[in-house]
């Protein structure tokens, strides 16, 4: 199994980032490939064409509505619609409640059925578990102002073969069960960590810390963490010295083209 980080900016799309959006790719026993894509944030189609072919995806998770995991679907939507070649079929696009209303809404006069055409949608539920290929996805509910996922992938192993390995992502969340819940036991741990100790403190509910984000992956005994949706006013090196004060495993700052082999 592997990630890709597509796009790894907080917030906004950086200078050197789009906004949030990242791949899971794991192989059957029969080699076919299958490919995953967690969130697409503003800005984030673009890289994800040096990546994969967007019309090829096997499934589309979407963490929450906030534009910066979900705004470039309307624009994949016509990607994917409006080719020469004729419309793709629908991608599987599981997500909270309300994930169609709001592309139309991001979509503004375009009717709802041409922005919503390209996906076949199940919202998440709570503890069920979503089977794409050789790989499984369980939702988890974490803590942010609207309704949110983080999401724990399990899958084949590309180091032992014989193994089975897990990463979790984030999504956007504050300290909650469901972030103790995703790092638990997980092989690589995708972390958001927008906010800074001390000068973030007053903003609880919304967004983890460096130092939040490594003491969930300590206390989950995690194989690696990434921290991810840096923002573009922080000084990622403050970020990364909260984490390693917190977590004595491998830490890396998340990077648009990054891949992590497990």
């Amino acid at each position: 199994m592997r990630l890709v980080v597509v796009g790894c900016a907080g917030s906004f799309p950086s200078a050197d980032s789009a906004a949030s959006a990242y791949l899971v790719q794991a192989e059957d026993a029969d080699g076919r490939t299958w490919t995953v894509l967690l969130d697409l944030g503003s800005g984030a189609l673009g890289p994800l064409q040096a990546h994969t072919d967007p019309t090829a995806l096997d499934l589309v998770g979407i963490s929450h509505l906030h534009a910066d995991h979900v705004a470039d679907l309307v624009v994949f939507n016509v990607l994917r619609r409006y080719r020469p070649e004729g419309a793709c079929a629908p991608v599987r696009l599981h997500g909270p409640p309300g994930t169609l209303e709001r592309l139309a809404q991001i979509a503004g006069k375009d009717p709802a059925t041409e922005v919503t055409g390209q996906f076949d949608f199940e919202p998440w539920q709570e503890g069920v578990p979503v089977t794409v290929g050789p790989l499984t996805i369980e939702p988890v509910a974490v803590l942010h102002p609207l309704p949110a996922f983080g999401m724990r992938v399990s899958g084949p192993s590309d180091v032992d073969p014989a193994g089975t390995v897990t990463l979790a992502y984030t999504g956007d969340t504050d300290e909650c069960a469901g972030l103790t819940t995703l790092a638990e036991g997980v092989d690589l741990l995708l972390a958001e960590a927008a906010y800074i100790e001390g000068r973030d403190d007053a903003l609880r509910g919304v967004h983890l810390t460096g130092r939040r984000a490594g003491a969930a992956a300590e206390a989950g005994k995690a194989g690696r963490l990434v921290l991810t949706h840096l923002v573009a006013w922080n000084d990622p090196q403050t970020t990364l010295a909260e984490a390693q004060g917190e977590y004595d495993g491998p830490i890396d700052l998340a990077r648009p083209g990054a891949v992590y082999t497990l």
